[in-house]
């Protein structure tokens, strides 16, 4: 039986700009949109030129895609005006795009309320947008704002307001769950009985996430006859999101359930990229990605526990579902306190290290682990560190640098922002190196002068940055230790966290600092 076609529509330029804090460039919407269109999205719905500077400028120019049709976003035509007459729905049509998708009031509820016309004006709304659309040479398409909501108010209304946007000429009208508070069985059974009404292939859905069903409610959608289907990367949109295409996309090329039965523009080898693709979207936010989202997070295959390593070892679909690096992603084996040798001998061999099951330093390094856990140390989320003490347990680490002493100061006043200073003295290659630096701060100050000179290494660290930096006090009162977790990257797009702990937090995010540094050389490769 051959497969049939389910379109994919990214709104992470519209819809997902609603985001709180979202606030893209006409730069940011290119670079997205070229990387949307590289992957093979059929629709990128850029925003709604003439509502914003930025959206009207991105639709100024033709975007020349290479497999999607780039579209414009606005309402239908206002009340009292002919569509031909209505400066906005103008503009749509006017801009440089494929197609337009327009708004539609499909709750009868919300006609009363918000528009404050009959019914039956709202009907005549949406086919006369529809055909002037359609008429200005561009592809139109209905999104059926708050339809389910709508449909168990006056399913009557909202089956005439399909009727009316695909008797005009509509390409897909989508059943939008706008509340994001319908349920995948009422997804199911809703958009069963409307393409029992209508071809399947003229329904799309569009799904909110306020009960964390948006993609369950979009797959039910597309197994109960839909064949179009909107999202955004990341999720990104009001309020709890949208439906996540980062999910939706290897659901549909890798589960048999929808793969056997469905096809999509995405061909299986792009689906490496799509980590990359999720990256792209937190970089431009300057967001750090969630490492718990399905399929392409950090920790999406990450396994702690030594049963599940074990297991893994031997057979990763023990506990994997896909192979991760059919996304672009790859396994992490954690190291904790709950780690078994199996776990060890894993993540040790994931670094190059092979080391025979029955050396005895395994147990060694295992004890130091449980241990320095125990004082408060967190190395599964920490690799690089772990990978550091490691190497020095089982001698095979160089030393690059040691230090002798340092000092931190802070100075201020009552009217002026503080100053931190920082003295390290340095033995790098047999050689003593006074190094100072200044911060906004204690720890930016020391790393600023851990950095400003370390002689020989320099060229390699030229590149490295410090990312994010977090503090915890692990126990209370003013002796309490603190737990200073580091992340740090490179030119290569490399991240890596360490840790430090201390009852003095200074301490604590020196040590930090220099296990990200030792990282980075070690990684360097110098001979």
């Amino acid at each position: 039986m051959p497969r049939e076609k389910v379109i994919l529509f990214d709104t992470t330029l519209r819809d997902g700009q609603q985001t709180q804090g979202v606030d893209f460039s006409v730069q940011d919407k290119v670079n997205i949109a070229n990387a949307l269109d590289n992957i093979g999205i059929d629709y990128i719905e850029g925003g709604w030129p003439g509502a914003n500077p930025t959206d009207t400028k991105f639709f100024e120019n033709k975007n020349n895609f290479s497999n999607a049709k780039f579209t414009a976003f606005g309402m239908t035509k206002r009340s009292g005006r002919s569509a031909d007459n209505d400066p906005q729905l103008r503009s749509l049509i006017d801009a440089h795009s494929d197609s337009v998708c327009l708004v539609a009031k499909t709750w009868d509820f919300h006609v009363d309320l918000a528009l404050g016309i009959s019914l039956e004006e709202n009907i005549e709304a949406i086919k006369d947008s529809v055909l002037s659309v359609k008429a200005g040479g561009k592809e139109p398409l209905i999104d059926c704002e708050h339809f389910f909501d709508g449909y168990k108010s006056n399913s009557e209304f909202s089956f005439k307001c399909i009727e009316a946007a695909l008797e005009s000429g509509a390409e897909w009208v989508v059943l939008c769950d706008t509340n994001g508070g319908t349920l995948p069985s009422e997804i199911f059974n809703i958009v069963e009985e409307i393409t029992k009404k209508f071809p399947g292939d003229k329904i799309g859905i569009h799904c909110h996430n306020d009960t964390e069903n948006a993609v369950a409610n979009s797959l039910a959608a597309i197994d109960a006859g839909a064949r179009h289907l909107q999202g955004t990367i990341n999720g990104l949109g009001e309020r709890c999101g949208n439906a996540n295409l980062i999910s939706i996309i290897p659901t549909l090329l890798l589960k048999k359930e929808y793969s056997d039965k469905y096809e999509i523009s995405i061909n299986a080898n792009k689906l490496s990229e799509l980590k990359n693709l999720s990256r792209l979207v937190d970089d431009i936010l300057n967001k750090h990605p969630n490492n718990h989202q399905p399929y392409v997070g950090e920790n999406a295959f990450a396994h702690k526990g030594g049963l599940h390593v074990s297991a893994v070892m031997k057979d990763p679909t023990t506990y994997e579902h896909v192979n991760p690096e059919l996304v672009g992603n790859n396994r992490k084996i954690l190291v904790s306190n709950q780690a078994g040798r199996s776990n060890l001998l894993s993540r040790l061999k994931s670094i190059g290290m092979e080391i025979d099951s029955d050396d005895k330093r395994i147990n060694t390094l295992l004890d130091i682990v449980k241990e320095r856990e125990y004082m408060g140390y967190s190395y599964d989320g920490a690799g690089a560190s772990f990978e550091i003490l490691a190497k020095n347990i089982l001698d095979q680490v160089p030393s690059f640098f040691s230090v002798e002493n340092y000092e931190v100061t802070i100075a201020g006043s009552k009217d002026k922002s503080s100053l931190s200073k920082a003295n390290i003295v340095l033995n790098v290659d047999e050689r003593i190196i006074n190094s100072t630096g200044e911060g906004n701060g204690p720890v930016n100050a020391l790393d600023n002068a851990l950095r400003k000179d370390l002689g020989i290494y320099n060229e390699y660290i030229q590149d490295l940055t410090l990312v994010d930096y977090k503090v915890r006090i692990l126990d209370g009162g003013t002796e309490a230790i603190t737990r200073v977790v580091i992340e740090s990257s490179d030119s290569k797009n490399q991240s890596w966290f360490t840790v430090g702990i201390s009852p003095n937090i200074i301490e604590a995010s020196f040590e930090a600092l220099m296990d990200s540094i030792n990282y980075k050389l070690i990684k360097s490769d110098i001979k």
